[in-house]
Formats: C-alpha cells, sequence, structure tokens
C-alpha cells in the first residue's frame, strides 16, 4: 500500500467527513480491521492484581476476566497491543469495550463504570492511531466496539418458560445508548456492532445509536459497522436466523458495512459470508476465528494458512473489510494484509433486490413484481378469530400457537397477530404470544404483522421481534405530528408499515380521497421521516358493500380502481387490505362470502394488489365458481346491477346446507378414476384419493405400472393446479392443499413401485451387498436454500427411483454446502435443484457458482414451478462449464438422466443442449429494448483481475517465428471437425442425430448426409494422393503484457525494452444480468507490465487454400459445379484442421503449457483444451483491422502465401488466422455492442479516425453513426 499517498490525502482529510474518507477508501482498495484482544491479553498471562489495580484494590467481587476494566488498570497492555496491530498493517483498530455496558458488567458490579470504560477505551485506541499516522503508517481509525452483552431477547434462560426473558428491549437500548454516547465522546470514529448472535440484540443496539445521533447532532453521520455470527455449520444465528434473513432485519439502520466475525473460521465461514455479499448493497466486513479451538480452547491456524483462505474470498470478490476475530494475532494480521492488499475490493451492486419490499422471520422474504398474492394469515386476531381469542383469555397460549402454525403450514407467507380487546391488557399480550413465537422455528420462518390501533401495543410486538415485520397501521387520523412521530419509531425499529386511507376528516371512500391520503402519507413517510418507499404498504379501505345504502355499493370498485393510481403517486409503495369487509353484508352465508372475495381477489390482484389479510384456505378456486354466482358477484363489485343485493340473497337462500347441496357436491364422484383424481388435487380434496388412486393402480390395462399412475393423472392434475396458480385463479395455501393431496396418493403407492423394483433386481441377479451396482446411477436432489416446497421434487425422485436410479434426498431448505457435501459422499452422478419461489432462482444461481468453484463436473438438473428453460439458459448455465438442463416435469427427468450416461450420446445430448441454450440467450438479449452499457471506465474497473503471481502464465519452449510447410495431408485430416461441413450442405439431423456420425441416422437427411460424405471422402482422398492441396502455416510466440487496460504489447524478446507491435483490444459494455461478472477484453488474460509477471502472446496463419483454385476451375470447366463446391468445402475443412493441429502441437510443445494433454479431436473441437485462440474479426475481438498488426509481425503473405484483401479478408479463402493466449483462465467471450465512448477511446489509442473505426465495427455499434 502505498502510505505516502495515503499521507497525501489525508492532508485533504479536512474537506471530507470520515465517513466519506472510509468510503472512498474502500471504494480503492479492501481495508483491514485488527484481530482478537481478548487473545492477546491472553498471552500477557495478567492476574488478578493487574486487573485490580491501585483504584481497584478493595472492590468487593473478583474481577480477573473483566478485560474492559484493563483500559483502566492496564493501559499500557491494550496500548501495546493496539500498537501491535496497527504495525502489522490494520485500518481499523477495535475499542476494549467488548462488555463494556451496564448489563455485562453488572457482573462484576461495576454497571457504574460503563460510560467510562467506553471514553477511556476510546480515548486510548484514539492516542494509538495518532501516533501511528505520525510514524507515517497511513490514516487510521477507531472502531468503538459494542458487544452482544451477556443476555439475550429471543431466547428464554428457561426451557420449561419459553416466554421468559432475562432482560428487555428498553434496557439493552438504555446500555446501548450509554455505550454509544461514551465511545463517540472518546473519539470513535465508526460504532461496531458485533458478535450479534441475536439479531434483535443487534436491533436494540442499531435503535439505541439511531436515538444517539439524532439526540446530539455532531454524531448524526458517524458510520455504523454490523458483524453477526454464525453459530455452527447450519448456517444461522443461535436465534435461529439466515444470513439473508439477517441482513434484511438491520439493513434499516443503513450500515456501512455488514458482514460476519466469530464462531467459525475462515473455511466454514465462506458460504454464509458469500451469502451476505449476495443479500446487501452495503460493503462487506468478515473477520473469522483463526480455524475452530483446539479441545484445549486454543486455535491451532497458523497465519499463512488464514490469509490463504481469506485470499480466496478476496479473489472471488466477497470483501471490502476483512480482520481477525478469536485467535488470530498480529501475525495474522500482517500475513492477511500482505496477501490481500494488492486484490480489489468487493464492488458492492446498485441494488440486490429493485423495486421489492423485504421483510424477514427466521427466513428471508422477498416481495416483488414476480411474486404471486402475499396471504397474510388471519385467525391470530383476537377481534377475528373467537377460537383464538378464547384461547389467549383463558391463559392457553400453547395452543394458541397451534393456531398461528396452522396458518403457515397452510402458506400464509405474513401472520399477523391482533390482541385488540377489552378484557386484555394489549402489550402484556402481544409480548407474551410474540416471545413464545420465537420458541417455535416453524411459526417464527415467516415475517410478522403486529396489528393494533394502540399503538403501545404495536411497540410492544416489535421490541419482541428479531425479524423485519409489518406493523398495522398508522394514519394521518391524529394529525400529521402523531403519524410523523410514529412512523420514525417504526423506521428506527426496523419495520414496514400499512398506511391506512385515513385522515383527519375520516376514512377515504371515493378514488380520489384514496389517491389524495395516500399520496400525503407516501410524502412525508419518504421525503420526510426517511422509510424505504418500499416499506410503504397503502390500505385503501375495502368496505362493506351491498348494505342497502347507494354509496356503499361504489366501495369495491373504487378501491380497485384506486389501486393502480396510487402505485403510480406513489413509487414502490405496495397495497393492502383485509378481504372480509368486503362481504360483510352477507355474513352467516359462508358460500356467497367465499365467492365473493375470490372474485374480489381476483379482480383486484389483476389491478396490483400485492397482499391480504385473508383466509386463503377458505377461498373457492375462481374457475370452480357456478358461472351464475360470479356473475352475480361481478355485478356487485362493478356497481353494476341495482337489484343485485337482492338477487345474491335468493340465491343464497336456496344455494346452502341440505342433502341437496351434498348430493350435487358429490356429483363428481360418478365420473372417471382420472376426473377424480383432477378433482381432488384441484380442490385439495383428500378422502377418496388413496380409493382413486388404487382403483387406478389396479386398472393394469391402462397404467401396467405403479409409476405409470404417477406420470398419467396425477401428473395431469398437478399441470392444471398449476395453470390455476399462475393465472391467479388459485393461492398458495390452495396450492398446498393440492400438494398434501399429491403426497397422499404417490405415498399409496411407493410401497408397489418398491416391490416393482426388488422383483427386477431379483429376475436380474443383482445382490443387496452390491448396493451401487444395483442402479443406473445416483442422484442428489434438493429444493434449495430459502424453499420449503418439495411436491416437485418428491416426485422426480419417486420417477427416478423407479426407473432404478438411486436418489439422495436432502429435503427442502438445502444450503449449497450440504448439497455438494452429500454430492462428493455419494459419488453423484447429478445434482438435481428444486424451487417453487422466485428467490429460489437466485440461489440456483449460486449453486452453479458454487460446483464451478469447487471444481465439480456432474450435469446440474435444474427443474421446479419457478424455474424455465430460459432462465437456466440466461442465469444458469453460464455460471457452470459442465452440462446444465432444465427439466421440465417428472416425466422428462428419465429421458435426460439416461442421455447423460449414454456414453454414445451423451455428447451429443450436451451439444445439443447446449447450441438450444445459447440461442436462447442470444434471443433473450436481442428483445432487451432498453439495453443498458456500462461506461468504459466502469467496465474497466469491473475487469476481469487474474493473479498472475499466484498463478503465472507458463513460460514457452520456444519463442520467435516457425514456418510450416511440409505437414502431411493426412495428418491434418485426421482434426477434421466433419459437423461444419454437414451444415455447408444445409444438412441438419435432429436430435439425437444432428451430429457426426449420427446424422446419417436421421430420418430426414440422413441418407442424402451419407452419400456427401462418402463422395467427401473420395475426393479428400484424391486430394491426399495426388497432393493437390498444399498446407503452409505459421505461428510465432513472443514476451507481451498488458499496456492501457485493455491493449497487449508485444516484445522482440525477453528484455522487453523493444515493443514490435501492439494489439488493441474490445471490452464488453452491456450490462451483465449477473452483477458479478467481469467485463471481459483479451488483454485481461495477459500479465499488466506493472505486475512485473512475465507473460507472452502467440499468433498463427494457416492456409490449406494453395491450390484449390486450380482444382474449382478444372471442375467449372467440366460444368462440375458440386465437386466445385465439394472441393472448397473440403479445402476449408483441412485450414481448420490445420489450425486445430497447431494449436495442439503449441499446448504440447512449443510454448509446452499443457504437455500432458491427451484430447482426442472430438474434444478438441468441443473447445475442451487449456487456452484460446480467438481471431480477429470474430466475437472476442470484433475488428478485422488488427490482422494488420499479425501480416506485420509474423508475415503471412510469405510465410504462409496468405494476402489480405482491401476488405481484409484472407486470399486464399481456405485460410485462418488468430491468437494464443496460454493463461488457464482465458476463455472464449463475445464483446457484443459496445458504447460510443469506448469507439472513441480505442480510435484514440489506434491513432485512427473515429469515423474509420465506426465503419468497420458498424455491426457492434449500440448507436446509429453519424
Amino acid at each position: 500500500r502505498c502510505f505516502a499517498h495515503e499521507r497525501c490525502a489525508s492532508l485533504f482529510a479536512f474537506a471530507m467527513s470520515i465517513k466519506e474518507e472510509i468510503v472512498a477508501t474502500l471504494k480503492e482498495r479492501i481495508m483491514f480491521f485488527d484481530g482478537a484482544m481478548g487473545t492477546m491479553i491472553q498471552r500477557c498471562r495478567l492476574e488478578e492484581p493487574d486487573y485490580r489495580g491501585e483504584e481497584f484494590k478493595d472492590h468487593g467481587k473478583p474481577v480477573k476476566g473483566n478485560n474492559d476494566l484493563l483500559s483502566l488498570t492496564r493501559p499500557d497492555v491494550i496500548r501495546d497491543i493496539h500498537k501491535q496491530y496497527l504495525d502489522a498493517g490494520a485500518d481499523f483498530v477495535e475499542t476494549n469495550t467488548f462488555s463494556a455496558t451496564t448489563i455485562a458488567q453488572s457482573d462484576y458490579d461495576m454497571a457504574h463504570l460503563a460510560k467510562r470504560l467506553n471514553v477511556e477505551s476510546a480515548r486510548l485506541a484514539k492516542e494509538c492511531c495518532k501516533a501511528a499516522e505520525e510514524a507515517g503508517q497511513g490514516r487510521k481509525y477507531v472502531a468503538g466496539a459494542m458487544g452482544p452483552t451477556n443476555r439475550t431477547l429471543s431466547i428464554s434462560p428457561s426451557v420449561e418458560n419459553p416466554a421468559l426473558r432475562n432482560v428487555t428491549f428498553e434496557e439493552l437500548v438504555a446500555a446501548y445508548s450509554e455505550q454509544a454516547l461514551g465511545l463517540l465522546e472518546g473519539g470513535a470514529d465508526v460504532l461496531l456492532v458485533e458478535t450479534t448472535f441475536d439479531t434483535l440484540n443487534a436491533k436494540a443496539a442499531l435503535f439505541a445509536i439511531d436515538s444517539v445521533r439524532d439526540e446530539h447532532a455532531q454524531y448524526k453521520d458517524v458510520p455504523v459497522f454490523v458483524s453477526g455470527t454464525i453459530t455452527d455449520r447450519s448456517g444461522r444465528t443461535l436465534s435461529g436466523q439466515t444470513p439473508e434473513a439477517y441482513v434484511v432485519s438491520t439493513s434499516h439502520a443503513n450500515p456501512l458495512c455488514l458482514g460476519l466475525n466469530c464462531a467459525l473460521g475462515a473455511q466454514d465461514m465462506r458460504p454464509h459470508i458469500e451469502a451476505i455479499s449476495r443479500s446487501t448493497d452495503r460493503f462487506t466486513i468478515c473477520y473469522p476465528n483463526a480455524g475452530l479451538p483446539n479441545a484445549m480452547g486454543g486455535y491451532d491456524e497458523t497465519p499463512e494458512l488464514t490469509a490463504n483462505l481469506l485470499l480466496e474470498f478476496a479473489r472471488d470478490g466477497l470483501l471490502n473489510v476483512v480482520g481477525g476475530c478469536c485467535g488470530t494475532t498480529p501475525a495474522h494480521i500482517k500475513a492477511i494484509v500482505d496477501k490481500l492488499r494488492s486484490l480489489p475490493p468487493r464492488v458492492p451492486p446498485a441494488s440486490v433486490h429493485p423495486n421489492a419490499l423485504l421483510l424477514s422471520g427466521l427466513e428471508a422474504a422477498v416481495v416483488d413484481n414476480t411474486t404471486n398474492f402475499v396471504n397474510i394469515g388471519e385467525r391470530c386476531n383476537v377481534a377475528g378469530s373467537r377460537k383464538f381469542c378464547r384461547l389467549i383469555k383463558t391463559d392457553k397460549y400453547d395452543e394458541a400457537l397451534s393456531v398461528a402454525k396452522e396458518q403457515v403450514e397452510n402458506g400464509a407467507q405474513i401472520l399477523d397477530i391482533n390482541m385488540d380487546e377489552g378484557m386484555l391488557d394489549g402489550p402484556r399480550a402481544m409480548t407474551r404470544f410474540c416471545n413464545l413465537i420465537a420458541s417455535e422455528p416453524d411459526i417464527a420462518k415467516v415475517p410478522l404483522c403486529i396489528d393494533s390501533s394502540n399503538f403501545a401495543v404495536i411497540e410492544a410486538g416489535l421490541r419482541c421481534t428479531q425479524g423485519k415485520c409489518v406493523v398495522n397501521s398508522i394514519s394521518l387520523k391524529e394529525g400529521e405530528d402523531d403519524f410523523r412521530l410514529k412512523a420514525r419509531l417504526i423506521r428506527r425499529y426496523g419495520a414496514a408499515v400499512v398506511v391506512m386511507a385515513f385522515d383527519e376528516n375520516g376514512q377515504a371512500t371515493s378514488i380520489e380521497d384514496k389517491v389524495r391520503i395516500c399520496q400525503r402519507s407516501y410524502k412525508i413517510l419518504v421525503e420526510e421521516v426517511g422509510m424505504n418507499p418500499q416499506d410503504v404498504i397503502f390500505d385503501p379501505n375495502i368496505l362493506t358493500i351491498a348494505t342497502g345504502i347507494a354509496e356503499h355499493d361504489l366501495y369495491g370498485l373504487n378501491f380497485i380502481e384506486s389501486i393502480p393510481r396510487i402505485k403510480a403517486a406513489c413509487p414502490g409503495a405496495r397495497i393492502s387490505g383485509g378481504v372480509s369487509n368486503f362481504s360483510f353484508s352477507f355474513r352467516g352465508m359462508d358460500e356467497v362470502r367465499e365467492a365473493m372475495h375470490s372474485v374480489f381477489l381476483y379482480h383486484a390482484i389483476k389491478r396490483g394488489m400485492d397482499m391480504g389479510i385473508v383466509n386463503a384456505g377458505q377461498l373457492p378456486v375462481y374457475s370452480d365458481i357456478p358461472a351464475e354466482l360470479v356473475e352475480m358477484c361481478e355485478n356487485l363489485l362493478w356497481a353494476k346491477d341495482p337489484d343485485g343485493t337482492e338477487k345474491l340473497l335468493e340465491y343464497a337462500k336456496t344455494h346452502s346446507g341440505g342433502a341437496k347441496a351434498k348430493k350435487e357436491d358429490d356429483t363428481w364422484r360418478q365420473t372417471t378414476v382420472e376426473k377424480r383424481l383432477e378433482y381432488s388435487l384441484v380442490h385439495g380434496i383428500d378422502k377418496w384419493v388413496v380409493e382413486d388412486t388404487e382403483e387406478a393402480r389396479t386398472n393394469t390395462a391402462l397404467y401396467p405400472r405403479p409409476l405409470n399412475v404417477i406420470e398419467g393423472p396425477l401428473m395431469a392434475g398437478m399441470s392444471i393446479v398449476g395453470d390455476l396458480f399462475g393465472a391467479g385463479k388459485m393461492f398458495l395455501p390452495q396450492v398446498i392443499k393440492s400438494a398434501r393431496v399429491m403426497k397422499r396418493a404417490v405415498a399409496h403407492l411407493i410401497p408397489f413401485m418398491e416391490a416393482e423394483r426388488e422383483a427386477a433386481n431379483k429376475a436380474n441377479g443383482t445382490v443387496d451387498e452390491d448396493e451401487d451396482a444395483m442402479y443406473n446411477g445416483t442422484v442428489v436432489i434438493a429444493t434449495v436454500k430459502g424453499d420449503v416446497h418439495d411436491i416437485g421434487k418428491n416426485i422426480v425422485a419417486v420417477v427416478l427411483g423407479c426407473n432404478n436410479y438411486k436418489v439422495v434426498d436432502l429435503g427442502v431448505m438445502t444450503p449449497s454446502t450440504k448439497i455438494l457435501e452429500a454430492a462428493r459422499a455419494h459419488k453423484a452422478n447429478f445434482i438435481g435443484l428444486s424451487g417453487l419461489i422466485t428467490p429460489s432462482l437466485d440461489e440456483m444461481i449460486h449453486v452453479a457458482k458454487e460446483m464451478e468453484r469447487e471444481g465439480f463436473t456432474v450435469p446440474l438438473l435444474i427443474g421446479g414451478a419457478t424455474t424455465s428453460r430460459q432462465h437456466t439458459a440466461v442465469k444458469i448455465a453460464p455460471r457452470y462449464s459442465h452440462p446444465v438442463v432444465h427439466v421440465l416435469d417428472a416425466s422428462k427427468s428419465v429421458v435426460t438422466v439416461s442421455s447423460l450416461l449414454d456414453q454414445e450420446a451423451r455428447d451429443d445430448f450436451i451439444q445439443d443442449v447446449k447450441e438450444e441454450y445459447e440461442d436462447i440467450r442470444e434471443e433473450y438479449l436481442e428483445s432487451l429494448n432498453d439495453r443498458v452499457y456500462v461506461p468504459l471506465n466502469a467496465a474497466r474497473e469491473k475487469r476481469l483481475r487474474i493473479d498472475f503471481k499466484a498463478k503465472p502464465t507458463p513460460q514457452p519452449h520456444f519463442l520467435g517465428v516457425k514456418v510450416f510447410d511440409d505437414i502431411p495431408l493426412e495428418r491434418i485430416a485426421q482434426y477434421i471437425d466433419w459437423k461444419p461441413f454437414f451444415e455447408i450442405w444445409e444438412l441438419r439431423g435432429k436430435y439425437p442425430n444432428r451430429n457426426y456420425p449420427k446424422i446419417f441416422d436421421d430420418e430426414t437427411v440422413g441418407k442424402q448426409a451419407k452419400q456427401v460424405f462418402d463422395e467427401a471422402q473420395k475426393m479428400l482422398q484424391r486430394i491426399i494422393d495426388g497432393k493437390l492441396l498444399k498446407p503452409r502455416g505459421v505461428i510465432s510466440i513472443h514476451p507481451a503484457h498488458t499496456v492501457d487496460v485493455d491493449d497487449i504489447e508485444v516484445y522482440k524478446d525477453e528484455t522487453r525494452t523493444e515493443v514490435v507491435g501492439k494489439f488493441f483490444g474490445l471490452r464488453q459494455q452491456a450490462e451483465h444480468l449477473d452483477k458479478s461478472e467481469p467485463y471481459l477484453c483479451l488483454s485481461d488474460f495477459v500479465a499488466p507490465k506493472e505486475s512485473g509477471v512475465p507473460d507472452y502472446i502467440g499468433q498463427f496463419a494457416v492456409s490449406c487454400g494453395e491450390g484449390c483454385a486450380a482444382m474449382c476451375a478444372a471442375f467449372e470447366k467440366d460444368s462440375n459445379d458440386y465437386d466445385s463446391i465439394m472441393a472448397k468445402a473440403l479445402a476449408d475443412r483441412l485450414a481448420e484442421a490445420f489450425a486445430e493441429l497447431l494449436h495442439h502441437d503449441v499446448r504440447r510443445e512449443y510454448w509446452g503449457y499443457s504437455t500432458e494433454e491427451g484430447l482426442s479431436a472430438k474434444e478438441m473441437h468441443q473447445l475442451k483444451y487449456t487456452g484460446i485462440r480467438p481471431a480477429p474479426g470474430y466475437p472476442s475481438q470484433p475488428d478485422h483491422t488488427e490482422k494488420l498488426t499479425m501480416w506485420r509481425l509474423i508475415d503471412p503473405k510469405t510465410n504462409a502465401g496468405i494476402e489480405l484483401t482491401d476488405s481484409l479478408a484472407m486470399d486464399p479463402g481456405a485460410s485462418v488466422c488468430g491468437l494464443y493466449f496460454g493463461h488457464p483462465a482465458s476463455e472464449y467471450f463475445s464483446v457484443g455492442k459496445i458504447a460510443k465512448d469506448q469507439i472513441a477511446s480505442y480510435a484514440q489509442r489506434k491513432g485512427v479516425d473515429l469515423q474509420a473505426v465506426e465503419k468497420w465495427l458498424g455491426p457492434i455499434l449500440s448507436y446509429e453513426a453519424e
């Protein structure tokens, strides 16, 4: 690091705030934290007198172990530790205040010292930082450490009483407020909320910090870092949250850095810090332990090992701030600094979930435009559920929890809790119930909606909820001052908020009033309070219709029509409402009310309603409601029929209760078994499903195998469920009911399928001892992390199992580490990923990346309701260099895996999928009318950064120019790729007969392809025997370096003093779908000059065109156009084969970076070799004028008989030229379209006219040239 530069920069620091300084540095480089204070104190072997000092020698309690006290009694020890870390290269030192709160110090009867400890510790650290700066070590900062305390808000200290807590939110806020103020008064530059194993404790600290900044203007911009702790490899905090949920729960405080520390070493922390990195637009901080503690409580991980592990984090773009926790020492920090100081920092994404409402329970919930309607469970409401109210009032909270659990199991994505009842102590009841929920992971996994008209009850709920919940509700009813006060508190607690369309004059009923009040509220919330627009949810009042009062008839219509207008006036806001109000006039008439709710939601959702408090389990499927009833409901909704109320009442009288209704309900039982199964699945009825499934199974004429019942009527029924769900005519709770019915049907069939398989094994003579040999292959299958839906996965597992594949089912919510560990342990042939919800797609991308990083080669299968072939092709397949296949449904899974295991069909299948996905990607990208192009400087900043010092390009065995004019044609012919040959003749087979040689089996073109091929073989043999074509070629390998980021200098020799040429590069600029993906240029694959690492570049030009013109002239003289075309086609194939042969020889001999390579010609055609040979005028460098540099350097005209035409085409036409790149990270890519800033830079660097460059690069311009 250039400390002189930092000293210079510090001269101008007066113009920047501390926060601005840190941000500027974080954008330039990785910053470094110190290591463990406790570890270093332990090394000093201090005793009780050291801790007591003179001041506390008569203190009534032992104080050994109270490390924070040493800032007062042994400041020399703490000062020396700070100095050692600063000398090691740390940018930040943490204050010795991990336990300096009244709560933690009370264990030593020293609570009264808490503020003093913080002030003095911060002063001590500040003195050390100033001394380091004066010594020329660069700018240094003090991080005020705020530990988690020894109490937890989310976990009971008593197993017998899960609602009990040993500290309150208010007590923690008071303790943290005093600590934060003390640290700031002592000179802390940053406040660090660290080692938070309970997110609610962290939220209390953040609440306190925000209060202190609000009350003390001089500290309003102090940066805040937040670091949580994943307690074990389960990937959760001690209080149960995932890293993604932790990010959502703490981001309201706008921390400058978010990350993890403690509990784990770097190796085990990686997946979790990666999850944080993917989940936040903040800078990341990571300071792991020195591995896991040994049996004696010590740490064995060496500085070198810790640094190497963190080096991989940095190379993969995960780090902004890094340091060490337990077990790390100044030696560890120095090793980390030395390894990482030259690597670029992580570039935070502009937004992780743009236009999304983010909520969390134990798990994160993303609500965006891809999310279907969000069901807010309504039954934990004492005002809306008689059963729940009775349980709460009779103190049966355990039973009340079962109501909450049932709602979550039935598909509630948010859980509404309301304790507003005259005989209840609302705050106490809310506190107790929320604390109990925290002890039930199956409930606590979803976000809560704290619902009350009493703000004290709302605050009670917020103080017990570690996740980011929803407050329901506030309004302008009591005026703007009251509204602002409550909104600011809600923001400080870190919640989203429902705003009712009320103001001082009452509730809004007209469209205009709804829009006006919502817009007024929005402006206050966003512009004055500073709330994220995505955290604003409007309830424009679903009011009761059909009351007999004429103006009420428009209430439903007004709500629905107000939705798009509110959203247009309030960007980012969402719409919710209590649906049951709509039909209140028809209470007691459940069939009518449920139909009204379904019809209302169907139309409201289409207009933009995002969520609602509704008992979705009681909603009928929209398409199943009798047409007559739908028409009446819609006439009421749209106020079309003045007699609509009376008609609906009359309908209710004639269609409720009695044997007639039951008989009509059972008429579906008289249909075919296929229709009965379909009906059961669509309506979630499991009463007869086993009976019907057995009837289908025993019909062996239609269903010879039990598996056929799954693949037939059961899959058909689930397909209809999927279609209705996608069309908005079914909701998630209904789909979950359908899934349960499906599970029950499949469970009935499994014993029969197992018996069938055992019988088959017995008949085949397969014995149990040879378990692996019993199966066709092994598939590890899982529903990815963040998703709990498994019906589709389970069906695939059954289908594969019935086809003799060993299926290792890892269940739901499976992190990538567990998936990959299982794949290794079971030696899987395939990994299958499933998911139903949209966030699953991002997790699948992550798994693909991890498979690539960890060197997997097995095929990756993608399936589930939310997946698609397009998403797989565009987003997932590019992240993994081995087969990635979207499996449409369970019936396709067997075909896919068998094709991938068939050694004869495998390569063709993979190639077919690869080409199909490339077409899909190209079509998708071309369809993006609003394609964004990043500025050239930004693209350069996000270039591929290879660590050439760690992985240098191998030194060539040969340097200079070498000419080839005597390579036998018969050797060259062995490298021919025949696939393009058939494309010349427009002969294209269909899979599995698409490629050579299987094209000969194709029903359509096979016969003709075989005839053309045979004739080609005859002519090829004539050419070889008569030496009718003369192959000529030239290669070179020269020393080279990247200069000016995008260009490559070529040197005469290893002295690298004489530049003999320069290749100019073009860089990708079209914004990547994956924001972490680098913007590539060929120069990225060559070591920069300033690195000092030697590198090289090769060139080649080959031709098999000499003699071709004479052959063709003779054929054409005889009017034999067919043989003339054949000769040109073969010359072209031989030229490409010559290029393949020379590249092979270069890799193995002349450059020698793959001396052990043993690839077949077919494998070479599939690009399985190391290094690349891109050609000017092709995707990686679309500029044909770069050929001119090659012709100056290796003189292909003289050495290979190849000339360039005015249009820079090669003559003879059967010629190929290009560059060689030998670094193992080199890859083929497409530059794509580029912007005018790059064209201008390119023209300036090449020293040519802008218009000339635009002419040559016309096809890739992203703009219209003048």
